[in-house]
C-alpha cells in the first residue's frame, strides 16, 4: 500500500498568527492558551446549529488544532463592500452572537483585548476584520479566526465590525474600496440589519472612541514582546488607530445623526 502524502498549503491574510496551512479539507494552526477555550465556543457553536464557523477535529501530532476548512474567499472586493453585503455581514454576527447563548462567559482562558466596561453578554469574535469572514458567491457565509475571541457585550463586537466594514476609520487608511463610502449611511444600515436597539446606538460612537484608546494601549504592550505584533506597530498600527479616532471626533456629529 502506497501512503498519501498530503501537502501543507500556506494560508494568508491574518496579520498575528503565523504556520496556518491548509492539509485537504483541514486546516492546522498552531495551538495557544486561549486554544481550549475556543474549542469549547466551535463545539457549542456546533451543537447549536450554528453553520457560519469552522468545526474542530483534534489537535495533530504535532501538536496544532485541526480545524474544517471554510471554503470561499476572504479580503475585500466589489461584491463584499455593497449594501447587501454589510447588511447580510451585520445578521451573520447576530446569528453568531444568539448561538452563544448559554455557554459560559467566564473570563479564564480567553486572549487578552481591550473591552467594553459593561457586564459581558455573549462571547464576541472580537476581530471582525475582511480577513475573517469568508464569502461565497458573493454573499458572507462564515466567521474564521477565532484566536481573539472573549466574553464582551454584543455593541463591543458591533463597534469592532464597524471599525473594519464601516469604516470608522481616516480615509487615508481606508481600502480604496472603502474610501468614498457614506460611512454614516453604513453605521445606519448595520444596526438595522443586526437589530442594535435605541439605547446602545446612542452610546456607539463613544464606545468606538473607548475601543481606539485601549486598542492602542493593549497593541503598544503587545509590541513591546516581539512577533508579528511589533510588526503591525512598526508598520504604523497604531498611527492608524489614532488617526481613526481623531476622524472619529472631527464626524461625530454628522455619524450621530444616522443612529437617532
Amino acid at each position: 500500500m502506497v501512503a498519501t502524502l498530503l501537502h501543507e498549503i500556506p494560508l494568508q491574510g491574518g496579520d498575528v498568527t503565523d504556520g496556518v496551512v491548509r492539509v485537504g479539507d483541514t486546516v492546522r494552526r498552531p495551538a495557544s492558551t486561549s486554544t481550549p477555550a475556543v474549542h469549547a465556543l466551535l463545539r457549542h457553536l456546533e451543537a447549536a446549529g450554528f453553520e457560519g464557523a469552522p468545526r474542530v477535529l483534534g489537535m495533530d501530532a504535532l501538536g496544532r488544532e485541526i480545524l474544517t476548512y471554510v471554503p470561499g474567499t476572504t479580503g475585500l472586493r466589489a461584491e463584499s463592500v455593497t449594501d447587501e453585503a454589510l447588511a447580510a455581514i451585520a445578521a451573520l454576527v447576530r446569528e453568531f452572537h444568539d448561538a452563544t447563548a448559554g455557554f459560559p462567559l467566564a473570563a479564564e482562558g480567553w486572549a487578552y483585548g481591550s473591552n467594553d466596561d459593561k457586564a459581558p453578554e455573549v462571547i464576541g469574535h472580537c476581530d471582525l476584520t475582511p480577513d475573517n469572514v469568508i464569502f461565497r458567491q458573493g454573499k458572507p457565509r462564515a466567521l474564521i479566526d477565532f484566536d481573539l475571541a472573549r466574553p464582551t457585550t454584543r455593541l463591543f463586537d458591533v463597534v469592532t465590525a464597524l471599525r473594519h466594514w464601516a469604516p470608522i476609520a481616516d480615509p487615508v487608511d481606508r481600502h480604496p474600496l472603502l474610501r468614498d463610502l457614506d460611512v454614516g449611511a453604513r453605521l445606519r444600515l448595520f444596526c438595522d440589519a443586526y437589530g442594535v436597539p435605541p439605547r446602545d446606538r446612542r452610546r456607539l460612537l463613544d464606545l468606538a472612541r473607548l475601543r481606539f484608546h485601549r486598542s492602542y494601549a493593549v497593541m503598544r504592550t503587545r509590541a513591546s514582546s516581539g512577533g508579528n505584533w511589533a510588526k503591525m506597530w512598526a508598520g504604523g498600527a497604531g498611527e492608524r488607530i489614532r488617526r481613526a479616532s481623531a476622524w472619529l471626533d472631527t464626524h461625530e456629529d454628522a455619524l450621530h445623526a444616522h443612529l437617532v
